[in-house]
């Protein structure tokens, strides 16, 4: 559902613009939008990592939340806002749309979205190596944001590395989409449509890794050409098993329910089924607009309303479950999944979160603070020969872990 908008015009004896923003949205009524960005003055702007682009960007921090601003011409930027709005309607990982502000006399219109927590650019990630084999991992997340997208129907136009942020995973990566100003929405996208897309993200994520590899003067990966064929070929895996038409015997019915469980196991859910019986055979058929992702973040959620991404909220689950059977094996009455998660949230997952220091929260986001800390807790057992326990295994984190790693709730230069 469209959120509402608000609109606000603003004039002054050097300002003249309008403001277009969702909710109330009165911190920037006093930003100098009668400059342009590239000379608003340093005690504004905060200095932030972030990919390369072709248009001025710029960063600010209003009551507490910071804000990216791209400078673009109106027709353009009224465009992305609203493709950014009707990504957020669809669920697709986006960076979210806020406001844009126009009729800046001889200036360009400015879009303004949110910046997302605890996401970092490629550069950032290759460059300073802030995972132990960050390849892989970002090939995974790039080709699954593609899917996402052709699953909603959106042709990218311009896939790259610097079109998107990364967000860590319960040891993985979640991809988002940062600019969206050369797609389309579509009902749904042909085949061609689909493969020249993908075409666009391997020229770009090729050039882009041999550019930032020249930059620094080393390897940032073990060949750009490979690391981009590879993210083809993981896509082209993921969407064949989303959408790939199976057949099978009549008397076969669980390979329906096998198929199901597998799309369950990659996180993604199917509100309706094709079946069709021809003969000996039933043909399974899937559409791609009735696939949806996140199977395990809207368990969670729905279970502890807690928001994680989705490996995250895997790993989550598997605790409450385990919480759960301990409850059992104890005979402390039987209790029903929800009564689980409430008992879960209140004596496990809350105390942990609260017992780390406050200035460390900004390290990594809470759900991804947890999962560090039952593999912390899992190696550290497997050392002593017996389970540590959940609180020594926490201090011990704290101290050897978080305490030393880079703050990464927001990549300031």
């Amino acid at each position: 559902m469209r959120r509402w908008c608000s609109q606000v015009a603003a004039i002054s004896a050097t300002d003249h613009f309008r403001l277009v923003a969702r909710a109330d949205q009165r911190a920037f009524l006093g930003l100098p939008w009668g400059l342009p960005l590239e000379d608003w003055p340093d005690d504004i702007v905060v200095d932030v990592e972030r990919g390369i682009g072709r248009h001025v960007v710029r960063f600010v921090r209003l009551n507490g939340t910071y804000y990216a601003l791209k400078e673009l011409p109106q027709r353009i930027a009224e465009r992305e806002y609203r493709l950014l709005l009707d990504l957020d309607d669809r669920g697709v990982p986006a960076v979210e749309a806020t406001g844009i502000v126009a009729d800046r006399g001889d200036l360009e219109s400015v879009l303004i979205t949110r910046m997302l927590e605890f996401a970092l650019p490629y550069r950032l990630i290759l460059s300073r190596r802030m995972l132990p084999a960050p390849e892989a991992t970002m090939r995974s997340a790039l080709a699954e944001l593609l899917v996402r997208l052709h699953l909603a129907g959106f042709f990218w136009g311009d896939c790259s590395l610097s079109n998107a942020l990364f967000r860590r995973d319960a040891g993985a990566l979640s991809a988002y989409l940062v600019d969206a100003e050369t797609g389309e929405l579509h009902e749904r996208l042909s085949e061609g449509q689909r493969s020249h897309d993908i075409d666009i993200a391997e020229d770009n994520i090729t050039g882009e890794l041999y550019d930032l590899s020249a930059e620094l003067e080393r390897d940032v990966v073990a060949d750009p050409w490979e690391f981009a064929e590879d993210v083809r070929k993981r896509y082209e895996q993921l969407w064949s098993e989303l959408t790939e038409e199976q057949v099978f015997a009549p008397g076969e019915g669980q390979k329906l329910e096998e198929r199901l469980r597998r799309l369950n196991d990659l996180g993604f859910d199917v509100e309706e089924v094709e079946l069709v019986r021809d003969g000996d055979q039933v043909r399974l058929k899937f559409h791609s607009k009735v696939v949806e992702p996140g199977h395990h973040r809207r368990r969670l959620l729905r279970l502890t309303g807690l928001d994680a991404q989705e490996n995250q909220a895997r790993r989550l689950l598997n605790d409450l479950t385990r919480y759960k059977a301990y409850l059992e094996r104890t005979g402390d009455a039987p209790v029903s999944d929800t009564a689980a998660a409430g008992r879960w949230l209140s004596e496990v997952f809350e105390p942990t979160i609260a017992s780390i220091p406050p200035e460390l929260l900004g390290k990594r986001a809470a759900a991804e603070i947890f999962h560090e800390i039952l593999e912390h807790r899992w190696f550290l057992s497997e050392q002593a020969g017996k389970d540590v326990g959940l609180k020594k295994a926490t201090q011990s984190y704290v101290d050897q872990i978080l305490r030393t790693a880079p703050d990464e709730k927001l990549p300031l230069l």
